[in-house]
């Protein structure tokens, strides 16, 4: 029998796990019981301190957003009849933003059918017709970027300076490339293969594609799943998280202000075990695309393969971030401290466990902790904030759980806290650094989804190539080194979907981002995300212009 803190490394860890209910879980992302009795629990507090400098009301307009529904269905919004409510919380103060009527069983049949009527014209369009919208579609967002950017920020609570740099522009990136990436419609061969006959490809949409999007990432994830399948010209029903719906609204609010018909991007806001099972399993839905944990991911697939879907899963991520003896210490420890903080350690790709080659290992830590407390804390809207709290007090709960059990059987370096005074009523947790650990341990094998780094050391290219190797994901790793052919080996047996040489975190539209093993399969962004949402037919015509054709022997033999 294992401690506490050890995790069986043939199967994925007890916090990935199917709930006993086994339905999609209320916010489609990471999820656990923090085992943690109430007395240990970190304060959540509904109150703003007298010191929060940017009340509600001066970050966003979200409640008159709200006031209209928090579902877009056939082109206009609409209200929840499930006959429950939602609120949305500011993370950064504990606040509460407003309430929304949660999507129910009618919302998702509304919602399917309204994708169903609208799918024969928007098929219908030519490639270059879906071009010119996903270009007014791009521009439009380009002109409210900055509604964008304070949205995101409001419900996720990033810093303003990351929506602005990061998550706004790489989603209208994303519009501009699948823009022109509609146009690039081809078959992969033409010609007469059997003599008498011509055969060509034709590459058509799907159908409708339900989809369901996480929280650490809202508004990226809903363009990552909305622009290829409708470049491609499907129709498309996206749940986004109930904790993060409103970027996702406004996106396809947006859309449809850039000419996209009605009813070709649907919104609903619901639960997971309400709203996204019924969507996953709705016979009118012909492909579904999930992103979140690895447990929750394994029931949208029971859920599609009962009725014969295509499915897209991209799960969850350990990223391995591997440091060879001869690599550029400076850049590697900068690279670790944002690789691991990016989005408050709320990125599936982040770097969450640094295997650093002895000679350098004892100096990483010290300069990695360094720089770890350097990195300020604050409010997302303030313009000296590095790091804003997690997504809600509930998942602050859950991530300083995993690094107090891992006290047990580790050493906390630096953070494992959450701060007090100003930022107290948020659901903050600071950046932390953990020495120490088994590489079996929890806080090594699983997903934590938080600020939180393990660094360890290895003596050998061979050892460290296997410890990087040794979880059930394989979603993204890195490699530091100046030396071109262990760079090379490391991009060649590190078993992940994207691997990094000497940085950690950059994407681009046109490569591909996806995981292998437990992390998932399919792909989002590039072309090869584009025929994630196409089906292929096969179309052959008779050259010969004979009513008897040779093969007809086999049946009727040589009778006239």
């Amino acid at each position: 029998m294992q401690n506490p803190g050890t995790a069986d490394p043939d199967r994925l860890p007890d916090s990935d796990r199917l709930p006993a209910s086994d339905r999609l879980s209320a916010s489609d992302g990471p999820q656990a019981s923090d085992g943690l009795p109430a007395s240990r629990r970190l304060p959540v507090s509904g109150q703003v301190s007298s010191r929060t400098r940017f009340p509600v009301q001066d970050r966003f307009p979200a409640r008159d957003r709200f006031a209209r529904g928090a579902q877009y269905i056939a082109g206009r919004p609409a209200r929840g009849t499930s006959g429950r409510t939602h609120t949305l919380v500011d993370p950064a103060t504990g606040r509460e933003v407003c309430t929304y009527e949660l999507a129910g069983i009618e919302d998702v049949d509304a919602a399917v059918a309204a994708a169903g009527a609208a799918f024969p014209g928007w098929a219908g369009t030519t490639p270059g017709e879906r071009s010119d919208v996903l270009r007014r579609f791009a521009a439009v967002l380009a002109e409210r970027a900055e509604e964008f950017a304070r949205a995101e920020s409001l419900q996720c609570g990033k810093p303003l300076k990351l929506t602005r740099e990061f998550d706004v522009p790489g989603t209208i990136d994303n519009t501009a490339f699948f823009a022109g990436a509609a146009r690039h419609l081809q078959g992969q061969s033409a010609g007469e293969y059997s003599g008498d006959h011509t055969s060509y490809v034709r590459r058509e949409p799907i159908g409708v594609v339900g989809s369901i999007a996480p929280w650490n990432y809202p508004l990226q994830m809903a363009a990552w799943k909305i622009l290829p399948a409708v470049a491609a010209g499907n129709t498309i029903v996206l749940k986004p998280a109930e904790l993060t719906p409103l970027t996702s609204l406004l996106f396809a609010e947006a859309a449809t202000e850039a000419g996209v018909p009605d009813g070709v991007i649907n919104i609903v806001s619901g639960t997971g075990a309400e709203a996204g099972e019924h969507l996953v399993a709705h016979p009118g839905v012909a492909m579904t695309s999930f992103t979140g944990s690895t447990a929750v991911g394994r029931r949208v697939a029971e859920l599609a393969t009962a009725g014969v879907k295509r499915i897209h899963l991209e799960l969850g991520g350990k990223a391995p971030f591997v440091v060879f003896d001869d690599a550029d210490l400076e850049a590697a420890v900068h690279g670790a401290v944002a690789g691991a903080l990016i989005n408050t350690g709320q990125d599936c790709t982040a770097a969450t466990r640094a295997y650093v080659q002895r000679p350098l290992y004892e100096e990483f830590v010290a300069r990695t902790a360094a720089l770890m407390e350097s990195v300020r804390l604050g409010d997302p809207f303030a313009p000296g904030t590095d790091l804003g709290p997690l997504v809600s007090h509930a998942h602050r709960d859950r991530v300083a759980a995993f690094v107090d059990r891992a006290r047990a059987y580790a050493r906390v370096v630096t953070g494992g806290e959450a701060p007090q005074g100003e930022l107290g009523s948020g659901a903050y947790y600071r950046p932390t650094l953990i020495v120490d650990a088994a590489q079996d341990s929890e806080i090594v094998q699983c997903e934590i989804f938080g600020p939180v780094l393990v660094a360890l050391p290895f003596d050998t290219d061979d050892e460290g190539i296997r410890l990087a190797n040794d979880t059930p994901y394989g979603l993204a790793a890195s490699a530091w080194t100046r030396d071109v052919y262990r760079a090379n080996r490391a991009t060649r047996e590190i078993r992940a979907g994207c691997v990094w040489v000497n940085d950690h975190i950059p994407i681009i539209s046109e490569m591909p981002h996806g995981g292998y093993r437990a992390s998932g399969f399919g792909k989002d962004m590039s072309l090869y995300s584009f025929e994630e949402y196409m089906q292929i037919k096969h179309v052959m015509f008779d050259n010969t212009a004979v009513a008897r054709k040779d093969w007809h022997r086999t049946v009727f033999g040589d009778r006239q």
